[in-house]
């Protein structure tokens, strides 16, 4: 595909994406709704089935997908310039807002009801984190396909994802990769009696790439947390959880393991693409320029995925080895969202902290209410639980 024409103007651009970037509270569910009423249904910029399109190439791609999506639509609008301004629109409100929190919920001193407004959201995080693995496990059922095989191959990559965010954290990576390299092995008999061709990632050599790498500490290591969330996660955004956990609370004494469940929630109730949850481990290492830093990492590959790749997305969709690819990465992804949840919730510290869990999953699981409002119900009950003088740190 390429950018359509008459252009629209700049300052359109400028004004809608920012607007989306400003009210995208809820994650890819909502970035996605507001996008498609913007594009197709007011403006008729794109077709009904330009924009599925767009939806399923951006799935297939590592890294956010909703915000890779905004970033297409803005391309087909006005080419690069328009990819670069729309994206930056997109991004900045709920980076900036989730910093100005972040330098808040990370003060040294801060004041008693924020303490209890991060102890009570950060109770919440384990919920969320489940709900969003299964808020995934349909469209990747049915891309698995009905046969038992197929099936019994899904659960065991789901299951590798799970032990994998428990275990092995940091080195996700490798598991997604080798889950999806597996799949690829299966079906690649089928692909290329359909259509002669050959796979052209070469995945093999990023895993080694991956393994290879040491941890330096400091910004270095900053910077490699932040790639790996930008250019290797795949299955939505609260798989940088289980990425980064390990590495951010253990490994570099980042933050605590409290703070970092302030890091995730501050990414659920901000405005914009779940991946700004970086943009608070950069906070928590070098302040302010540490937060943009990791910011400008992470959303990077997206604008290159777009700018250098965009005309080829309608052949990326029909791709079968990417099909394949994404079959065995996205359950071992869910898997891994899931997983999280146990060392989520092992960082909690007081018994009314679990109870405050156990609600915000029947609301969100049971009810299934929005988890936005969940976690800020939370937070208000974090408050209340401080000024009563239950523990909060």
């Amino acid at each position: 595909m390429e950018p359509l024409g008459p252009p629209v103007p700049l300052t359109t651009i400028a004004r809608e994406w920012g607007r989306i970037g400003c009210i995208g509270f809820g994650g890819p569910p909502a970035h996605i709704s507001l996008l498609r009423k913007l594009c197709v249904q007011e403006k008729g910029w794109l077709t009904a089935d330009e924009f599925e399109d767009a939806i399923a190439a951006t799935n297939l791609l590592p890294g956010p997908a909703s915000t890779q999506l905004a970033i297409y639509c803005a391309w087909r609008l006005r080419g690069r310039a328009g990819a670069l301004l729309g994206g930056l629109c997109f991004i900045v409100p709920g980076l900036a807002l989730i910093l100005a929190l972040a330098a808040l919920f990370l003060a040294r001193h801060r004041p008693l009801w924020v303490s209890g407004a991060a102890a009570g959201a950060g109770s919440a995080v384990a919920a969320v984190a489940v709900n969003a693995a299964f808020s995934l496990v349909p469209s990747s059922w049915r891309r698995a396909g009905s046969s038992s095989s197929n099936r019994a191959r899904w659960a065991v990559y789901a299951l590798a994802g799970a032990a994998s965010a428990v275990l092995i954290g940091p080195y996700l990576v490798l598991v997604l990769l080798s889950a999806g390299l597996a799949e690829v092995a299966l079906r690649s008999r089928d692909i290329r009696a359909s259509n002669g061709e050959g796979p052209s990632a070469h995945a093999g050599g990023l895993a080694s790439l991956i393994a290879a790498v040491a941890p330096v500490g400091g910004l270095a290591a900053l910077a490699w947390e932040s790639f790996k969330v930008g250019a290797l996660s795949y299955g939505g955004g609260f798989v940088i959880v289980p990425l980064m956990q390990h590495d951010v609370v253990h490994r570099y004494h980042w933050m605590s393991a409290g703070e970092f469940l302030n890091a995730v929630a501050l990414g659920q109730v901000t405005p914009g693409p779940v991946v700004q949850t970086v943009a608070v481990v950069g906070y928590a290492v070098h302040r302010l320029g540490g937060g943009l830093l990791a910011a400008l990492i992470a959303f990077a590959p997206s604008f290159c995925f777009v700018l250098l790749g965009g005309s080829q997305f309608g052949k990326l969709r029909a791709n079968p080895w990417a099909q394949a690819f994404l079959t065995g990465a996205g359950p071992a992804a869910i898997g891994a969202i899931a997983g999280s949840a146990l060392p989520l919730a092992s960082a909690l510290t007081h018994a009314w902290q679990f109870g405050l869990l156990g609600a915000v999953a029947v609301w969100a699981l049971l009810l299934r209410r929005n988890v936005v409002i969940g976690l800020l119900g939370a937070g208000a009950v974090g408050v209340v639980a401080a000024f009563a003088g239950l523990p909060v740190t």
